[in-house]
């Protein structure tokens, strides 16, 4: 397709259009990225420019400009190597997971002793969470070297401020623990259970506007909570298992009406949170094997996948362009 992504004016129009399963099924790559030389282990969207960055198990981390899809820049860390990667609130400044040797360290974070397996940026302050194969999560402030707070967890952790960095939620052993950021050394206010599913947390993530969680563990099951009647399991999808090395991905569209998701195959799903049904699926674009990491673009009918390359989705405008005529 010659149509990458439009300005952020025509970016909010199409938005304007709302996200449908029509719009859904008729995406495909848009654009791909084939210039890493190891698979994609990481990618973040700017919150507020046209930026995306993404680490690479060649040891190395490109800035992407989206709207018109150039590499701007490479930076390699071959001697730390890279794993985890997301921006701060500045556009050109990144915070990332160092994977190679057993002192692991965040850049210039030091704290953790093993793989950084969950990383996530509180919106409101300078500051991050990271969670650790050595079952600590470490609160940190981006002007301090060294870490601000300490949790002690049981098994692999995952984590994630809301959109709003009031709260953050660390899920592991069957169950999701939510902290208020301003007090968490009292321990978690709420505590619920995903349904029985003790598999390892992958990925926790809430929907922009809070309502909603989403958790993926090493089962291949994908469970979307609602975050203010926290005993309420609104829906499970499964898919494939992954392996103890890699991440089950997934994130939800803008207005969270929609889960998209790798699987252990490498296969991409799209489900509907509101009926709980599958909408679209696409199969591997690659001969990779294993979830790739995803996430969609803010404000923007465009999700991203990173494997062995970096892929666009964007809907097909000449099936959009039938649909938009039925409108």
């Amino acid at each position: 397709m010659g149509v990458f992504v439009g300005t952020q004016t025509e970016r909010e129009e199409k938005v304007s259009l709302e996200l449908s399963e029509e719009i859904l099924q008729s995406m495909e790559v848009g654009m791909a990225f084939k210039d890493n030389n190891g698979r994609i282990s990481s990618l973040d969207f700017h919150r507020t420019s046209s930026y995306l960055v993404t680490a690479s198990d060649d040891e190395s981390i490109r800035l992407y400009e989206v709207t018109s899809g150039t590499c701007l820049k490479i930076i390699n860390s071959k001697k730390s190597g890279v794993d985890l990667v997301c921006f701060t609130s500045h556009p050109t400044t990144v915070i990332y997971s160092s994977k190679n040797g057993w002192d692991e360290s965040l850049r210039y974070f030091k704290g953790h002793h093993d793989r950084v397996v969950s990383l996530s940026l509180c919106s409101r302050k300078d500051c991050f969470i990271s969670g650790c194969l050595d079952r600590t999560v470490l609160l940190w402030d981006q002007r301090a070297e060294k870490c601000q707070g300490l949790l002690h967890v049981k098994g692999r952790p995952a984590i994630s401020y809301d959109d709003q960095g009031l709260v953050f939620t660390v899920a592991f052993g069957g169950f999701v623990r939510m902290f208020d950021a301003r007090k968490y050394e009292k321990g978690p206010f709420e505590i619920f259970s995903v349904g029985g599913d003790t598999s390892d947390a992958n990925v926790v993530k809430f929907s922009n506007d809070g309502s909603l969680i989403l958790l993926t563990t090493a089962d291949g099951h994908i469970h979307v909570l609602d975050s203010f009647r926290r005993h309420l399991l609104l829906s499970t999808y499964n898919v494939t298992p992954v392996s103890c090395n890699s991440t089950l991905e997934a994130s939800f569209s803008p207005e969270g009406m929609f889960v998209i998701f790798g699987s252990g195959d490498g296969s991409i799903y799209a489900w509907s949170v509101r009926s709980g049904k599958e909408v679209a699926s696409w199969r591997s674009a690659t001969s990779d094997t294993g979830p790739p990491v995803i996430k969609w673009a803010p404000g923007s009918l465009m999700f991203t996948t990173g494997s062995s390359e970096l892929s666009f989705w964007i809907p097909d405008l000449s099936k959009l362009g039938s649909y938009v005529g039925r409108k």
